[in-house]
């Protein structure tokens, strides 16, 4: 039977450092997911996994048994990126992953329409404060469990329900708004997104 994860880390801990390599291969795709979310760079996001698994080594005393591995590993992602950020804030760009499904044989016009939606989608995550922002990305995308993100966030599961029910609304409001502005004007969701990023935030 495979090892859990916690398994894996406290033998990391107590100096078993080959067991970070099993971590890492189950792990470091769905970081990256969620660091690409945040901050729209594929390159920097990269260097941010680096980080985080190599913190992950000089901090592995820090970890305690009975600690969900994820939510740790989170907390040094969100940590991680805080420092970088505080050294050169990134710029938000249009390179988050695809936030719905494709059809199976999507006609032309589907995927005209599905490449507009997810545009405007995408365009409407990056637009939102930062920490709904992320809220979104760990509970929906992520799919970390509510405990979880409460964990992480050092509050009540019931302050993250509604925190998580407020992001949800505002981004439906930031995207009904870009796609009336988009249709009124029958321009592309870059140009519609740009000249409205200091109303939306």
């Amino acid at each position: 039977m495979a090892q859990t994860d916690e398994d894996l880390m406290s033998g990391v801990r107590q100096g078993e450092l080959r067991a970070l390599g099993p971590l890492f291969e189950r792990h470091h795709v769905h970081l990256f997911n969620f660091l690409l979310r945040l901050t729209g760079d594929r390159a920097h996001s990269e260097d941010l996994v680096q980080d985080v698994f190599f913190r992950i080594l000089r901090y592995r005393q820090t970890y305690r048994d009975g600690t969900s591995f994820t939510t740790w590993m989170y907390q040094i992602a969100r940590n991680a990126r805080v420092d970088a950020l505080r050294k050169k804030r990134p710029e938000i760009g249009v390179e988050l992953e695809t936030l719905s499904p494709a059809d199976e044989r999507p006609t032309p016009a589907d995927r005209a329409e599905s490449t507009q939606q997810e545009e405007l989608l995408r365009r409407s995550l990056a637009l939102l404060p930062e920490e709904k922002r992320e809220l979104l990305v760990l509970s929906r995308y992520q799919n970390l469990k509510h405990e979880q993100i409460a964990e992480l966030l050092h509050c009540e599961v019931s302050t993250v329900k509604v925190r998580v029910f407020r992001a949800v609304q505002e981004l439906k409001k930031v995207y009904q708004g870009l796609l009336t502005e988009h249709k009124r004007t029958g321009r592309g969701a870059w140009a519609v997104a740009d000249e409205g990023h200091g109303n939306a935030v």
